[in-house]
């Protein structure tokens, strides 16, 4: 299937491990050119040297701590031109209530909830004014089935959701699409230090964290690669037609009861 990708310049967030490299690494395949962010600079620039060494596409690192407004904008100061945006980045804390205080509230949603929100409004003119582009939100299931132990990420992730749906409802009047991508558990170090966190408040022991992936779909977490693979058809020209849509990526796991 041709794609109609290929050229395209993809800045992506949260690009040094995990989804986001997997994103990185799936639009390089298909000949686009890369913006790479993360905050720590050597591993970003590893992720960068890996992706040349095994695509001929131009890439890019950007190291910042997106957390920052002032970061934001200078990300944006230095790539202004990008066709296709992929906010991918944050560490949401599990979690209850009674667990988190404000200050790491705060800090938390100034990443991925604020992060993602400034990132689109910074992009999304500059996309209007050319009739095109495409902005894929890296989201999370939490927002479509909370928990209790994972409060501020499922309360951030639903306001995301809900983000996502309103941007992408009225940005195809000026040509953008504005989607979004629910992953369920998914094999990277993020899912290990939650499952350390549910681990430790269900059995006082977060070494028993695998026994907190047992019984999903499959038999196993979703890789990286199936969430990038669909972020990149989101954002091609076979997924002309999706905007403000949020695909949840559970194996069904929402509706096994």
């Amino acid at each position: 299937m041709e794609l109609g990708l290929r050229g395209k310049r993809v800045l992506v967030t949260g690009a040094s491990k995990g989804i986001g490299l997997a994103c990185a690494a799936a639009f390089a395949a298909e000949g686009c050119d890369l913006v790479l962010v993360s905050r720590g600079a050597e591993a970003l620039e590893a992720a960068a040297a890996g992706i040349r060494a095994r695509h001929n596409v131009g890439v890019a690192a950007h190291a910042a701590d997106l957390g920052d407004g002032a970061a934001r904008e200078g990300l944006k100061a230095a790539h202004p031109g990008i066709d296709i945006l992929v906010n991918n980045a944050g560490a949401i804390p599990g979690g209850r209530l009674a667990d988190i205080d404000m200050a790491r509230w705060q800090q938390a949603w100034a990443l991925k909830v604020m992060g993602y929100i400034h990132l689109c409004q910074l992009y999304l003119p500059g996309m209007e004014a050319a009739k095109a582009g495409a902005i894929v939100n890296i989201i999370g299931m939490a927002g479509r089935a909370p928990r209790a132990d994972y409060i501020c990420g499922a309360a951030g992730n639903a306001a995301l959701i809900a983000f996502t749906q309103a941007l992408g409802g009225r940005s195809v009047d000026q040509g953008v699409r504005v989607t979004g991508i629910n992953p369920a558990a998914t094999r990277t170090d993020r899912i290990i230090t939650l499952s350390k966190s549910r681990a430790a408040q269900k059995f006082g022991d977060e070494s028993r964290w695998e026994e907190m992936l047992q019984g999903l779909p499959f038999g196993r977490p979703a890789e990286p690669e199936e969430i990038a693979a669909l972020a990149v058809f989101l954002a091609s020209k076979p997924g002309s037609y999706l905007s403000g849509t949020v695909v949840d990526v559970d194996g069904g796991g929402m509706f096994r009861g």
